[in-house]
């Protein structure tokens, strides 16, 4: 999803398409994004008409409530609308606002608030799915929208590197399919670049070696869980799992060579690869 989806245009007629879909009357306008946007009512309405049989604990609407407090904030909206989001009350967010701009922060802050409750009881749910499973693809789903909302690429670095711990336990699940083990373990070492990218692009950015503390906690963990697959009896399994912990050694000596040149005062290095810059070797007279 583009980082300007609810840009102050998209956000009207997104409000606009909500309007309509709950009996409103109808906008003769059309937008180049109501493809997009239409999509996005679906789902609304979805999340609407299938509220998860969850309890929702009071520490998540605690959460809750500050985050449609800074958004409505952000936003600009009413002081009277920032406390019916802080109260939790819907019928009291919608009433204070006028105007077409109103509605569509109101709309968005019911879709945050909304979808923040679903997420949380569909994604409880789907926790412990496996691949295969009815509710896999909402686990991976669920998954998506923790990083959309982590606040920082450390953040979103270490949440790809707890995502390969979950590949790496569904693939100690999968047995008697080589295949599914393969597609497991492929995107575990996925997430696991994706991680260590994220990771030592923050330490080469910053010169900082504490940015590559988590990964080294990550690479000695998950080395000792992988090597625990090689005890598979079929060959291409374990042909498969070399591969992974050859993924984990590389990374190893990518953290390795980052904080050398950290210590030795080298600047952010221009190379780069999947596994994130790639630095010089230090001077020997240093």
């Amino acid at each position: 999803m583009d980082s300007d989806l609810f840009s102050r245009r998209r956000a009207e007629r997104f409000a606009q398409l909500l309007d309509e879909a709950n009996g409103g009357r109808r906008h003769h306008v059309r937008s180049r994004a109501d493809d997009e946007l239409t999509a996005l009512v679906a789902v609304s309405r979805r999340l609407t008409a299938e509220r998860p049989d969850a309890e929702v604990d009071a520490e998540f609407r605690t959460g809750l409530r500050a985050m449609l407090v800074a958004t409505a904030e952000r936003e600009g909206v009413p002081a009277r609308a920032k406390a019916g989001a802080a109260s939790g009350i819907r019928g009291s967010l919608l009433p204070a606002m006028t105007g077409r701009r109103a509605r569509a922060r109101g709309a968005i802050l019911v879709g945050v608030a909304a979808g923040a409750i679903a997420l949380s009881g569909i994604s409880a749910a789907s926790e412990n799915a496996l691949p295969g499973d009815a509710l896999y693809g909402m686990k991976r789903s669920t998954e998506r929208a923790q990083l959309a909302l982590a606040s920082s690429d450390i953040s979103r670095g270490q949440l790809f590197l707890d995502f390969a711990r979950t590949r790496l336990d569904e693939a100690a699940t999968v047995r008697h399919d080589r295949l599914g083990f393969s597609a497991v373990l492929d995107d575990m070492d996925a997430d696991t670049r994706q991680g260590v990218r994220l990771l030592t692009t923050v330490g080469a950015q910053r010169s900082d070696p504490a940015a590559l503390d988590a990964l080294d906690t990550f690479l000695g963990g998950q080395r000792r869980a992988v090597s625990g697959l090689l005890d598979r009896s079929d060959q291409a399994d374990r042909d498969r799992t070399r591969h992974s912990l050859a993924l984990l050694d590389a990374a190893g000596r990518r953290a390795d060579a980052l904080r050398e040149a950290i210590a030795c005062g080298l600047p952010a290095p221009e190379a780069s690869d999947a596994l994130g810059p790639a630095p010089t070797t230090c001077p020997a007279d240093r």
